[in-house]
């Protein structure tokens, strides 16, 4: 028998990854989302051998040149330039590196904070409940595009502002999420089992409560991400994230706005890109808790 048990641990162990991604590959949201997504990390990791030119190269002689197929197009300029006779391929390609070390930086750290404070105000309660509920009604009154900007302006423009910014907005959002979902499993049979064995408060709360709240957590990370990208956006279309030289999606579409009629290429295809990425975090998103939450895949 103990030959038998021994053989079959293994394979058990082994097959129990496996277990745990069928859900996800059975979902469609999380394979077409996810496999754009790691497109996406491909383009920003090997962004400077895929991008046919420098991003920021100009060459006035070939300002707001249309894309490939026009008859008056420049061979090699697949998306057109702009106004300065920059490649706008290129710079959407590399456009891809910061709204993507923006999205899952800012997510991660707001993840961090959230989780931690939704924690402690869910699991402990009393004092830590109200003080931290308290500070996350007060600081979700303020309008959050508008703190961000109010943020930036003052903490001054450059890409760890903009990601302090949309850190110090959105870990509120993880905080009562977490709360919330920290508050309900507490009350479940399985933490009551636990304390009546004699585990200790911090045992339960870490290898208890907070493996159950993380499908919902994940889920809520890609989310995140997609406002992250979002806010990103907003905040280089104003002209407070990076220098107006350095391609952003949110840069690249102030400036095509200014010229659109002349050469609306340069406003498209960064909208594009930004309006797929979103779309793929939030899909990605939906689908994740669809398929992590054993209640919605019933």
């Amino acid at each position: 028998m103990a030959e038998v048990a021994t053989s079959q641990a293994p394979v058990h162990s082994r097959s129990l990854p496996m277990k745990q991604l069928k859900p996800l590959l059975r979902e469609p949201r999380v394979v077409i989302a996810g496999g754009f997504i790691l497109l996406l990390l491909l383009i920003a990791v090997f962004a400077p051998f895929i991008a046919p030119k420098d991003p920021l190269e100009q060459d006035l002689m070939l300002g707001t040149m249309p894309p490939a197929n026009y008859p008056d197009a420049e061979p090699g300029y697949w998306l057109g330039t702009d106004d300065l006779g920059r490649d706008v391929l290129s710079r959407v390609l590399y456009g891809t590196r910061i709204a993507l070390t923006v999205a899952f930086v800012a997510a991660s750290l707001s993840a961090l904070i959230g989780t931690l404070l939704g924690l402690a105000a869910g699991w402990y309660g009393g004092w830590a409940d109200r003080i931290i509920s308290r500070l996350v009604d007060i600081w979700m009154a303020f309008p959050p595009v508008l703190l961000s900007v109010l943020l930036v302006a003052v903490m001054g423009s450059g890409l760890h502002s903009v990601i302090a910014a949309i850190v110090i907005i959105d870990w509120t959002r993880f905080c009562r999420v977490v709360r919330a979902e920290t508050m309900a499993q507490a009350r479940l049979d399985y933490v009551t089992a636990a304390e009546t064995i004699g585990f200790s408060r911090s045992h339960i709360l870490w290898r208890e409560i907070l493996p159950n709240v993380a499908p919902v957590l994940i889920a809520l990370v890609s989310l995140e991400m997609g406002i992250a990208v979002i806010v990103e956006a907003i905040l280089s279309f104003v002209g407070l994230s990076l220098s107006s030289d350095t391609p952003t999606w949110g840069g690249m579409i102030a400036q095509g706005r200014q010229m659109i009629h002349q050469g609306w290429w340069v406003f498209v295809f960064p909208l594009i890109a930004l309006f797929a990425t979103v779309l793929a975090f939030n899909q990605l998103g939906n689908g994740l808790r669809r398929a992590l939450d054993p209640v919605m895949r019933r």
